[in-house]
């Protein structure tokens, strides 16, 4: 009798599990689908990162282009009050240079790769061409050449450009130099090369004779460490051609003989006077002037001299981040230089002033003057973009670009969960996933005290304390 009774039990426990374990397994097969796509959203934070190329288009004083160095183009249609992103489709996001067409407002090339030497690089697939003002774009070639940092279009031709190709930065390959084209980019001809391990770094042509084109080569590599792993040769230099780059004269009559690197500008109204900022092998170390300086010619290139013992004009920021020389275009003793500040010079490039600088803006990397009106101006640094309509006296906000180069990230536990991590040149940040306005603004993010290339940790019972520990660039 008790085994019936202990017999009958377990029956009924074995029913009873297979009871439950029935509606478990259709759970499990009613949800054993994939699950749905998963979609990116923008959750910011809403200031700007680090950006390397600018342009403009004179007859359109509201337009301008800029590229980060990992985030893609960008494009503004009222003064750089608001960006809107136009390269998003596109396989890469690292952009060294944008050159608008002066005689086709339409027609747009974007250079990928960056082209600075530093740690935190990232490099490019080739050159892109759109030709409705960036609404779509067709790859052009030199896929091999991963850091292309300056192009220069023929004002009286949109078809015919040159690149200054930088090349691999860990190792030597042949798609280096200069190259040029006079089919829109569809096909590339190498027209200045030095040898495997020079890259092209800059470029220019001559506004009022295109025939003219100067051109500057660059012999430096990459270990594969961060700290100290920049080496520089002097195989590069400042060349000269007259006869459309098919073939070039070096430039060496005043300039260092150690000449490591060196970015050239040409005043548009009498271009016979040309800027150069120069480093040489004689450098100091890191954001010092010691082999560093500011040349000018007044006859061309023919010959040079330093004209100012300022070292601000020609501090480097750091790997590769030489300033970049740019002359007001109708007047040419006006003349700024992008530097850890950006200075400006009013006569000739002998003394100089701090235009601007932090707060808002540090390490600056290059700038577009209109033609037609120098006062505007739109300046790019590690802090994004700028727009000044009265010749500097005041800018746009930053606070509107998306554009932060973030390292290491991380989440709070809690709700709305912050995301946290260090950004490149601002310090750090943590951002809210979600606004109390209705969308998130840059009212929805701020600083939690860890330093650029460091990692945020927040404490997950207690969301509101973060760790962070790592360095700034600065501290080599």
């Amino acid at each position: 009798m008790m085994e019936t009774r202990s017999a009958s039990r377990s029956l009924l426990s074995a029913l009873l599990m297979i009871g439950l374990l029935i509606p478990a397994a259709c759970v499990v097969a009613e949800h054993a689908h994939p699950m749905p796509d998963m979609r990116w959203r923008m959750i910011g934070p809403f200031r700007g990162g680090r950006t390397r190329a600018a342009a403009g288009v004179p007859g359109q004083p509201n337009v301008f282009y800029v590229g980060q160095v990992d985030g893609g183009v960008w494009k503004s249609t009222d003064y750089g009050r608001t960006w809107d992103p136009i390269f998003d489709g596109q396989d890469t996001q690292s952009i060294g240079a944008i050159a608008a067409a002066p005689s086709d407002s339409n027609v747009i090339y974007v250079a990928s790769g960056e082209g600075l030497h530093r740690p935190d690089l990232s490099v490019g697939d080739g050159i892109y061409r759109s030709a409705d003002a960036g609404r779509t774009w067709t790859h052009l070639g030199l896929r091999d050449g991963q850091q292309i940092p300056a192009m220069a279009v023929d004002p009286t031709n949109a078809n015919r450009l040159f690149a200054a190709v930088l090349g691999h930065p860990y190792g030597p390959n042949a798609e280096r130099g200069i190259f040029r084209s006079e089919d829109g980019g569809k096909t590339w001809g190498k027209v200045l090369y030095k040898d495997e391990n020079t890259g092209g770094s800059d470029v220019a042509i001559d506004p009022k004779n295109p025939q003219v084109v100067y051109a500057s080569l660059w012999n430096e590599r990459l270990g594969p460490w961060e700290d100290g792993n920049e080496y520089a040769g002097t195989t590069g230099g400042l060349f000269k051609s007259t006869d459309g780059g098919t073939t070039w004269k070096p430039l060496t009559n005043g300039l260092p003989k150690d000449l490591e690197q060196i970015n050239v500008a040409i005043s548009a109204s009498d271009p016979q006077r040309l800027y150069a900022t120069v480093s040489t092998k004689e450098e100091g170390g890191y954001a010092t002037g010691k082999g560093l300086g500011v040349y000018r010619s007044d006859d061309g290139g023919t010959s040079w001299r330093k004209i100012t013992d300022d070292p601000r004009p020609a501090m480097k920021i750091g790997g590769g981040d030489l300033p970049v020389p740019v002359v007001d275009p109708q007047n040419p003793d006006i003349v700024y230089s992008t530097s850890i500040v950006t200075c400006r010079s009013e006569d000739g490039g002998k003394t100089w002033i701090s235009l601007r600088g932090a707060p808002g803006g540090d390490d600056y990397q290059n700038m577009w003057i209109n033609p037609r009106n120098p006062k505007i101006l739109l300046l790019v640094s590690d802090q994004g973009a700028l727009v000044s309509v009265n010749g500097g006296e005041s800018w746009i906000s930053w606070y509107n670009q998306p554009t932060a180069q973030l390292y290491h990230v991380a989440a709070t536990n809690s709700f709305p969960y912050q995301v946290c991590a260090g950004q490149q040149e601002s310090g750090s940040v943590c951002t809210s996933t979600r606004g109390n306005d209705g969308e998130i603004t840059f009212r929805d993010w701020r600083p939690v005290g860890i330093i650029e290339y460091g990692y945020a940790a927040p404490d997950p019972l207690h969301p509101d304390i973060v760790y962070g520990a790592g360095r700034t660039e600065g501290q080599r």
